[in-house]
Order: C-alpha cells, then sequence, then structure tokens
C-alpha cells in the first residue's frame, strides 16, 4: 500500500515589486500551510512576505518581548502581551503582524475562545515595530499610521539605524526621541 501524499508548504519567492492580491480566505490557507513564513495582508489584500530578520533585529526583538513580558508579568491582570509571530485582523481587513503587542484584559475576554485561537478580530492597544536592515522606514511608517487608523493607543517605531525612536499616541502628533 502506498502512503498518502506529503502536502509540501508553499514557497512564495516574490521580489519585492511584484504585487499579489489574496482575499482573507486564500492569506488563512497561505498562513496555515507556510508557519515558519512572517506573512501579512493589507486592508486591500496586498500579500506581504516579510523575510527573516538577521542576529541583530532578532536580538533586539527578543529584548524587546522580554522586557514587554516582564512588565506584563508585574501588571497580570491588566492585559496580554504577544510576540512578533501573532497575526491580528484588523478592522479594516488588513491581517498585520507587530513585532511585540498588548491587549488589555477586557477587549481580549471580549473574544470567543475560537477568534482568540487564530487572527484576533482586533487591533492591539500597544505595538512595537522594530525596524530591521531590509525594512523601508516608509512602509513602517504607514504601518504604524494604520494601527492608530485602526485603534491602538500607543505606539513605537523603533529604529536602530538612525538611533531613533517615533512614538505614536493616539490624537497626538508623532514624537521623536
Amino acid at each position: 500500500m502506498q502512503a498518502p501524499p506529503q502536502h509540501k508548504p508553499l514557497l512564495l519567492q516574490l521580489p519585492h515589486e511584484i504585487d499579489l492580491t489574496v482575499t482573507p480566505e486564500q492569506f488563512a490557507a497561505l498562513a496555515a500551510a507556510n508557519r515558519d513564513l512572517r506573512l501579512e495582508r493589507t486592508a486591500t489584500g496586498h500579500l506581504i512576505v516579510n523575510p527573516p530578520t538577521g542576529s541583530e533585529s532578532g536580538k533586539r526583538n527578543a529584548k524587546i518581548i522580554t522586557q514587554l513580558g516582564v512588565w506584563g508579568e508585574a501588571n497580570e491582570g491588566l492585559g496580554e502581551y504577544f510576540d512578533s509571530s501573532t497575526g491580528f485582523e484588523l478592522p479594516n481587513g488588513a491581517n498585520r503582524s507587530p513585532d511585540a503587542s498588548w491587549v488589555c484584559k477586557e477587549r481580549w475576554e471580549a473574544l470567543t475562545p475560537e477568534q482568540r485561537k487564530g487572527f484576533a478580530p482586533l487591533c492591539p492597544d500597544f505595538v512595537i515595530e522594530l525596524r530591521s536592515e531590509t525594512d523601508r522606514i516608509n512602509d513602517l511608517r504607514a504601518k504604524m499610521q494604520e494601527y492608530m487608523e485602526n485603534g491602538t493607543q500607543l505606539g513605537w517605531l523603533i529604529d536602530p539605524q538612525n538611533r531613533r525612536v517615533e512614538i505614536y499616541r493616539a490624537g497626538r502628533s508623532v514624537e521623536v526621541l
């Protein structure tokens, strides 16, 4: 008897210039079949394939999530924190994965158990984006603006290359440190 065929993950090799549009259902299927890839989808359906980060960016991101985790555990009961592999379905229909994020307890607990298992249908209250060597700063700024337009209350865009942090707050101008 022959063994059943093995399903191989879809390998996407898209240059940054290629524009591929997918439906929410297609995105969910791609993400499920390619769990090792960091995929995002814009509100207009454009697929974004994020390459793995380099070691320096990975080290920085590990420190960020560790610090957010320490804060989250010290303030247990206020909400939940998430790492960069967590996807959210924003109110505008985009599927985004911040490098680190936090959702207040009330909003998280309002989700059904099924909603919590998949891409949570909400925008995090707090997001952090860490610019890696391959990231375009204007793309990250647009992503931060999208988070703000979808309900994020506080966001940090950390740009180690230029040694600066952009702080986004609901209803306020961006502050640059």
